[in-house]
């Protein structure tokens, strides 16, 4: 045929070498798209990899693979090879498999691998016989075809092996196809033409415009549906770009329960959601209960169970004022997914309450010596409950909940706070976690539990010991304390006083940080070790009489100073002074919640996937038949001269081979010279 354009183009793309080149590119996109969490809003991915990055990767499809207009490209030249391959290939390979190649000639017989000359005194014919009836009990089909020297023996067995390449190529071609029926070259389309839109979720779904939905008869897809207890929906939320799609569903769903159960280690070991289908047609209920790997399919719609969330639990919240003396404490009432607003001074700032966790699983054991009052303690002992360790002491720790401190600018800060103390190296502290970016690990700020397991004495010490006004008070008292001698003069107590004042009045600017600096500038260096253990040892009795004096003030008994309390102390100025890097002039405190759960159930539908059902099946038959089924060609050539060629091959060399073609050999020669047949 004269070698065209369209020829040439034909031959290109039925060859093998076009068809593989495209899996091999299918291969690693699938590799990207299954390593890449797929489908995630644009500001995750931002995060994750950074200004430049994230418009390179963005430009390639990378966030959605499945759905990118090169993959679906990819796929449709891939049914269109393999397809051009079976047409090209299917023809010669059935007429190869109903062939019995008769027209063999005895030289290349005497080139096979496996070859046996011997003799018989028989007849031709009754030869033939005799040979035609053993393949046939052997499992062959034969054909015989006289020659000029002889007649020609060809049996045939196993060869529907080629029924392999032809069932594998046919499986590629309808799991392409299905891959294609389930991709979303419509919505394109409309996103092309300008018909659809993406849009935010910033807003309720009833204020979302039709330029933003699908109808319950869209071709395909796949989307979200949040669920809280005892709530209703029938939308489902698609992630497409950097906005989303509401997709309308056939029927509404309501979540009537959902199941959770947990591992020692805090993961989830079992959820599943009782919900109630309702037909909008039809009007018609159905309940049933979705558990994880156990979808329900109605009306086309799958439904699987994707996830869970927090559903709107109903928190009641204390914020705690950090100002410098202040101990002020608002109550207010949040729900998580909503916010709420809230002023500090001349600061207003809203709290955007993200999450909430109705108990933590932490492993808390002891930290290695290296480790200790360092980072990868508090890692160590509030980090996963699944990370292993070399030893383990899982505990639930309680309730804790996560928000965001947004302020006028518009800059967030993401907070994380314990309910309940959490015990470490044998004392109690509330746990208060602050990152600035979500790449970041929590950092925890300590505050030290009283005897009573409540903040009331931290948040009494912040105050007094962060306000001007009572620095010179709490001075007078330490210095009467530590000079309560009889020997020592009003001189030596007064300039105590004024240092012990000054050491507060620095203290309450920045806490250590300030101190630190002032030492550098005025102290000689050989001598700042000492001067910071003296500052130190200020700030500590300063922080006793504190609290003595708070005590007095409440009309309570003086304490006594024991170990405990003397940690209690330390604990406490060692806190305030991280307060300062805490990033927000108030602390949240957790007082009651009200739980309520929510269901993801994910919504599907996939009108390709019986398709790629069906070419998996095939996929395995003709893997099966590649693999299992050995086709052999037996030649028995009965020469007139009495002399006997025989020949045997196979499309695979094995072991198997050698030793059929050697019973093959032995059972033939018995029957042609002894007249009976080998077993």
């Amino acid at each position: 045929m004269p070698r065209t354009f369209a020829r040439q183009l034909y031959e290109l793309l039925s060859s093998m070498r076009f068809a593989v080149s495209l899996l091999t590119v299918l291969a690693i996109a699938s590799v990207i798209g299954t390593v890449l969490k797929q489908n995630e809003p644009y500001n995750n991915y931002l995060d994750q990899f950074g200004q430049f990055w994230f418009p390179v990767f963005e430009s390639l499809g990378l966030y959605s693979v499945y759905h990118a207009g090169w993959f679906l490209a990819i796929l449709t030249f891939l049914v269109i090879s393999t397809s051009l391959c079976i047409i090209r290939q299917a023809p010669g390979m059935v007429k190869e498999m109903r062939s019995y190649r008769t027209g063999a000639r005895e030289a290349s017989l005497r080139q096979f691998a496996h070859k046996h000359l011997t003799h018989t005194g028989l007849a031709r014919d009754e030869a033939q016989q005799k040979v035609s009836e053993y393949l046939l009990a052997r499992g062959y089909k034969s054909q015989s075809k006289v020659q000029e020297n002889g007649v020609l023996i060809a049996a045939k067995a196993g060869s529907w092996n080629r029924m392999g390449y032809l069932l594998a190529h046919s499986a590629i071609v309808m799991i392409c196809v299905g891959g294609l029926l389930d991709g979303d070259l419509p919505l394109k389309l409309e996103m092309m033409l300008g018909s659809k839109h993406v849009t935010g979720l910033d807003k309720p779904f009833a204020e979302i415009g039709p330029e933003s939905r699908l109808g319950p008869q869209h071709w395909s897809y796949r989307g979200n549906v949040f669920l809280p207890e005892g709530k209703r929906s029938n939308i489902a939320v698609l992630n497409v770009q950097d906005g989303a799609l509401l997709q309308e569903l056939p029927f509404s769903i309501t979540l009537k329960k959902f199941h959770i159960e947990h591992y020692s280690t805090g993961m989830p070991k079992r959820f599943a959601s009782d919900i109630v289908l309702t037909d909008l047609q039809s009007g018609a209920q159905l309940e049933h209960t979705i558990e994880v790997n156990k979808p329900f399919e109605y009306r086309g719609v799958s439904l699987y169970q994707a996830s869970f969330e927090d559903g709107g639990s109903k928190l009641k919240l204390k914020a705690h004022s950090l100002l410098p003396g202040s101990m002020r404490v608002t109550e207010a009432d949040g729900t998580v997914g909503e916010s709420l607003q809230l002023t500090q001074g001349s600061d207003a700032m809203r709290i955007e309450i993200t999450g909430f966790r109705p108990f933590n699983v932490e492993n808390m054991a002891q930290p290695s010596v290296a480790e200790k009052n360092t980072l990868a303690m508090l890692n160590r002992s509030l980090g996963s409950g699944a990370k292993s360790a070399d030893g383990k002491d899982l505990k639930n720790v309680g309730p804790s909940f996560s928000y965001k401190v947004r302020d006028a600018a518009g800059q967030a800060r993401e907070y994380n706070n314990y309910m309940m103390p959490v015990e470490q190296n044998g004392r109690s502290y509330f746990m208060a976690g602050m990152r600035e970016t979500p790449a970041e690990a929590f950092r925890y700020l300590r505050l030290p539990a009283d005897e009573d397991d409540k903040l009331t004495t931290w948040l009494a010490l912040h105050a007094m010991l962060t306000s001007p006004k009572e620095h010179a008070l709490i001075a007078r008292r330490f210095a009467a304390q530590a000079m309560g001698g009889p020997g020592v003069s009003d001189t030596v107590r007064t300039r105590l006083a004024d240092t012990a004042e000054r050491t507060l009045g620095l203290y309450s600017e920045r806490g250590f940080e300030s101190l630190g600096k002032f030492i550098n500038d005025t102290v000689p260096e050989p001598e700042r070790e000492k001067a910071a253990d003296v500052f130190v040892r200020v700030l500590q009795g300063c922080a006793w009489e504190a609290w003595q004096l708070t005590r007095e003030r409440q009309k309570l008994k003086p304490l006594e100073m024991n170990a405990a309390r003397a940690d209690f102390v330390r604990d406490s100025i060692n806190s305030i002074s991280d307060s300062f890097l805490y990033g927000a002039p108030f602390y949240l405190e957790l007082d009651q919640f009200e739980e309520v759960k929510a269901s993801i159930i994910q919504a599907t539908r996939s009108p390709g996937k019986n398709g790629v059902y069906l070419g998996c099946a095939l996929l395995v038959a003709g893997v099966f038949f590649m693999l299992y089924v050995r086709e052999r060609r037996l030649f028995v050539l009965l020469k007139d001269s009495g002399e006997v060629l025989m020949a045997l091959s196979s499309n695979r060399k094995t072991l198997d081979t050698d030793t059929e073609f050697a019973r093959h050999q032995e059972a033939i020669e018995s029957l042609l010279n002894h007249g009976t047949r080998t077993p």
